[in-house]
């Protein structure tokens, strides 16, 4: 089946995140299992958490692929359609959810140092994490209700996952979709854009650390609003624009583009945000070098030997 330039994009933008978003998350998951293991902190289990979303993401996006490379109809069991939209759309609001905690960890342990130490559990990160994905998968259960909702003719399309909807189908869906876009995304969005402002302006003002270190800490804080803002935002508004006109965007999919981008550019926040990611990714990086120049150095002696045969031969 020939694709249409849209597809192409669409299956393009799926491709990249794919290939670059589960080597990074899987290194990411493994470090921070290492480090949970070992000495759990908080903003470590937050961000062990996220690892595993945007894994479960990655792993369920080539069933996208298929739908794309399919001209958007559906031509895989059907229970696999609501599935990979419940994880889809989990997955987005459990990452806004775990970047706000990761903002609060941030903002509290520059604003009150003190009190933050003493109340360093990691017992609050576990329930917060608990919550956060309760929270997130049972708002996105509106999927399989909505997928299973007995159409007003009494048919359904299953060439088609997750749109076409009917009447009765948008009456149930649009108000919640604007309920998670007040609670799972304008929620997480502020409280992270407090936090990290705050952070920035509290750090600018200490003078016993190092101006790189400043630099580092306040780039990761505006990556991390530029995230919330380039990944998620389009998707949300498209709830807003939904719930006024009463219809579903036709324009969704494109939006839903820029928050699949969200599983290849966490890692980066996971780099700057721990010392062991760091680690990991140069030691990761000198070892394919080294293998690299081993297999070259182990090629030279073979070139040389032909070479002297040659000049041998010619002798």
């Amino acid at each position: 089946m020939t694709l249409t330039p849209h597809d192409q994009l669409i299956l393009s933008v799926y491709i990249v995140t794919f290939v670059t978003g589960l080597p990074a998350n899987i290194l990411a998951f493994y470090t921070f299992s290492v480090k949970v293991h070992h000495k759990p902190a908080p903003i470590d289990i937050l961000l062990l958490n996220l690892s595993v979303s945007d894994l479960i993401f990655l792993l369920f996006l080539p069933f996208r692929m298929v739908e794309v490379l399919s001209g958007m109809r559906w031509v895989l069991p059907y229970f696999l359609c609501p599935l990979s939209n419940f994880i889809f759309y989990s997955t987005i609001y459990i990452s806004t959810l775990f970047l706000m905690g990761v903002s609060v960890e941030r903002y509290f342990g520059v604003a009150y140092p003190i009190r933050y130490k003493i109340n360093h559990k990691p017992m609050y990160a576990i329930m917060a994490s608990v919550f956060f994905w309760v929270i997130s998968t049972a708002h996105c259960s509106i999927v399989y209700i909505v997928q299973y909702q007995k159409p007003g003719n009494g048919t359904q399309n299953v060439s088609i996952c997750y749109e076409d909807f009917t009447k009765e189908q948008l009456n149930i869906l649009l108000p919640v979709r604007f309920e998670m876009f007040l609670v799972l995304f304008c929620t997480p969005f502020l409280i992270t854009t407090f936090c990290y402002i705050s952070f920035i302006r509290i750090l600018l003002s200490l003078p016993n650390i190092s101006r790189r270190r400043k630099q580092r800490a306040i780039g990761l804080a505006l990556g991390t609003l530029l995230v919330f803002n380039l990944c998620f935002c389009p998707y949300n508004i498209s709830h807003v624009v939904g719930f006024v006109k009463w219809q579903s965007p036709t324009w969704r999919v494109d939006a839903l583009l820029p928050s699949t981008f969200n599983a290849c550019l966490d890692p980066i926040i996971f780099y700057f945000s721990s010392s062991d990611v760091q680690n990991r990714v140069r030691n990761c990086i000198s070892g394919v070098l080294g293998r690299i120049r081993a297999i070259g150095f182990c090629k030279r002696p073979s070139s040389s030997l032909h070479s002297y045969q040659a000049d041998t031969e010619q002798l």
